[in-house]
């Protein structure tokens, strides 16, 4: 990290970490959990967020993913892998089902949403983080090839392993809505726009991301160009 970019940091950002994104998921799931909550883990992956771990919080964690290392994921009391279509569960098994960074990676979210509605309780709660596809991260990465966002990622200190395909088809607040009629309701929607990650690769795109990200929060008719949605999703009942 340069000089220039770390005196960003500090004069714009002082409170930013790592992944601060997640924290923000992190400390929306923790709210909703209760020491006998049975929680499925959407897209679990290998368990490299740390703040995806939540043993001790509830009372059974369970994951699945097309990834195959999800079978060894240590954050998981289970894990499971899928084939990308069905949830290996039976109906009305989990409390809350969360999902981090998955839902711009599915080519059927129709599919899946109905899936994620069969496993929930009555009255559970569907909890995500996704980029929105408004934003100029998603824009670009929806005009550019899989090589590149492994390069870009593998500069960012992520393995190429971790870079997925992305199809950006559940990820606006329209989109979410009309997902959530395969028979969930809406609760919460939100759209966050904190530090520009992928531009503190260098000080000048970082200075422009930082205009950026003071225009869409201080602006209201802007706020649908933000970076991070989060929305909670509940099965009635």
């Amino acid at each position: 990290m340069s000089g220039a970019v770390a005196w960003i940091d500090r004069t714009f950002y002082p409170t930013y970490g790592k992944n601060w994104d997640d924290r923000l998921l992190r400390e929306r799931i923790v709210g909703r959990l209760a020491p006998n909550s049975v929680v499925l883990d959407f897209g679990a992956g290998a368990g490299i967020v740390g703040h995806m771990d939540f043993r001790g919080l509830a009372g059974k964690i369970c994951g699945v993913d097309v990834d195959p290392r999800v079978a060894h994921n240590p954050l998981l009391d289970e894990g499971r892998v899928i084939d990308g279509q069905s949830i290996p569960y039976g109906d009305a098994t989990f409390d809350l089902v969360f999902a981090d960074n998955v839902l711009e990676h599915l080519a059927e979210p129709q599919v899946i949403f109905a899936e994620i509605c069969r496993v929930l309780k009555p009255g559970g709660v569907f909890l995500f983080k996704t980029p929105n596809r408004w934003h100029y991260v998603p824009l670009i990465a929806r005009l550019t090839p899989l090589s590149f966002h492994r390069w870009i990622n593998r500069r960012r200190g992520r393995a190429e392993d971790d870079t997925f395909p992305t199809h950006y088809l559940a990820n606006s607040r329209g989109s979410i809505r009309r997902l959530a009629a395969t028979g969930l309701e809406v609760e919460a929607i939100e759209l966050v726009e904190g530090r520009p990650e992928y531009l503190r690769m260098h000080p000048a795109p970082y200075a422009v991301g930082v205009v950026y990200e003071r225009l869409v929060n201080s602006l209201p008719f802007l706020a649908g160009l933000r970076v991070v949605l989060i929305g909670a999703l509940r099965k009635p009942g």
